[in-house]
C-alpha cells in the first residue's frame, strides 16, 4: 500500500473551469493509464474520443464513469466546466472494499462500457462528493489515502443505485436466484472469517443440502467452491494491486497462519503467493487470463 504523501501516483482530481476554447484531454495517459475516471460535467457540452474512432457528444450537467477499458479522449467545448477524478486500481480495490454491497460494486466497475447519468437529482447528490475528492487532492499537506477511497466509494454507490443497480439485482430472481443472491451477500461480508457452510444455510433458512443443490444445479459448483473462489479472488487482488506482505495478506484474510494460506493458495491456483504476485507484475497490462480481472461467476 502507498503512504498518503504518494497518492498523487495513485489518485487525480481536476478542475477545469470554462474557457474562451475547447479544452481536448487524455485520461489514459502516463501514470493513469489503468485509471479509472469519472467526469462531472456542468452546464455546457464536451465530446469523447475513442480510440476505435467513434465519438460520443455530451450535454451536462452529467456524471460519467469510465473503466480503464474505455481508452479516450475527452474535448470540452468553450464556456463549459468540468470536473475529473480518477484512482488507480488500488484505490478502487479500498473503496469497493469487503462489504454486503461490494460484489455488486465490483461487477459494476468492470463494465466495458461508458455510464452516463445525466438524472439531475443523482448529479447534485454526486457533485460535492466529486468536488470534495478534487479538494482532498488539492492540499498537498493533508491529502488522504483514506479520504479519497471514501469519497470514491460514496460516489460509486450513489452511481450504481441511480443507473439502477439495486432494481436490476431484484428482476426475474425468482426463489432459487433469491437464495444464491443472498449467499452471494453472505458471503461477501463473512469469506474472511471461514464459517462452515452450514451456518450460511442456516442463516438462509434452508439445509446446507437445499443449498448445495441450488449451487451445484444452476452454477456446477458446491457453496463451499464458491466459497473458497472468493477469498482466492480476493488473495489475488491483494497480490497484485497492494504492497502488503503475505503475512499480512494471510492476516487479513483471517487463515490462522501464512503458510496455510500458502498452502491454499497454491492448492487453488498451481502457485504460491509469491510467484502468483511475480507473474502478476509481470503482467501489467498483457491482459494474461489468470489475473484476477472478473467478477461475473454469479448470477
Amino acid at each position: 500500500m502507498a503512504m498518503d504523501g504518494g497518492i498523487h501516483r495513485y489518485a487525480r482530481g481536476e478542475w477545469h473551469g470554462p474557457s474562451l476554447s475547447h479544452r481536448r484531454i487524455r485520461f489514459q495517459k502516463g501514470l493513469y493509464a489503468d485509471f479509472h475516471h469519472f467526469l462531472l460535467l456542468g452546464d455546457g457540452s464536451a465530446e469523447l474520443h475513442f480510440d476505435n474512432g467513434e465519438g460520443r457528444p455530451l450535454q451536462g450537467p452529467l456524471i460519467a464513469f469510465l473503466p480503464p477499458q474505455a481508452r479516450c479522449d475527452l474535448s470540452i467545448a468553450a464556456g463549459t466546466a468540468a470536473h475529473l477524478v480518477g484512482v488507480s486500481a488500488q484505490i478502487m480495490v479500498d473503496a469497493i472494499g469487503d462489504k454486503v454491497e461490494s460484489y455488486s460494486l465490483r461487477i459494476f466497475t468492470e463494465q466495458r462500457k461508458l455510464v452516463e447519468a445525466a438524472d439531475p437529482a443523482l448529479v447534485a447528490e454526486i457533485a460535492p462528493l466529486i468536488s470534495g475528492f478534487v479538494r482532498e487532492l488539492g492540499d498537498p499537506s493533508r491529502s488522504s489515502w483514506m479520504v479519497a477511497a471514501a469519497y470514491i466509494r460514496l460516489v460509486l454507490m450513489a452511481l450504481w443505485r441511480g443507473c439502477g443497480g439495486e432494481r436490476g439485482e431484484e428482476r426475474g430472481k425468482g426463489e432459487t436466484g433469491s437464495i444464491l443472491q443472498r449467499y452471494r451477500q453472505l458471503v461477501e461480508a463473512g469469506f474472511r472469517q471461514h464459517r462452515p457452510i452450514s451456518d450460511y444455510a442456516a442463516e438462509l433458512g434452508v439445509t446446507a443440502d437445499r443449498l448445495h443443490s441450488i449451487c451445484q444445479r444452476t452454477l456446477g459448483r458446491s457453496p463451499i467452491q464458491l466459497l473458497h473462489e472468493r477469498v482466492v479472488q480476493e488473495a489475488k487482488l491483494r497480490l497484485e494491486r497492494s504492497a502488503r506482505n503475505v503475512q499480512e495478506i494471510s492476516d487479513s484474510l483471517g487463515f490462522r497462519d501464512p503458510t496455510y494460506f500458502s498452502h491454499f493458495f497454491k492448492r487453488k491456483t498451481g502457485l504460491s503467493p509469491a510467484g502468483y504476485r511475480e507473474i502478476a507484475r509481470a503482467s501489467t497490462g498483457s491482459g494474461n487470463s489468470m489475473l484476477s480481472s472478473g467478477y461475473a461467476d454469479w448470477p
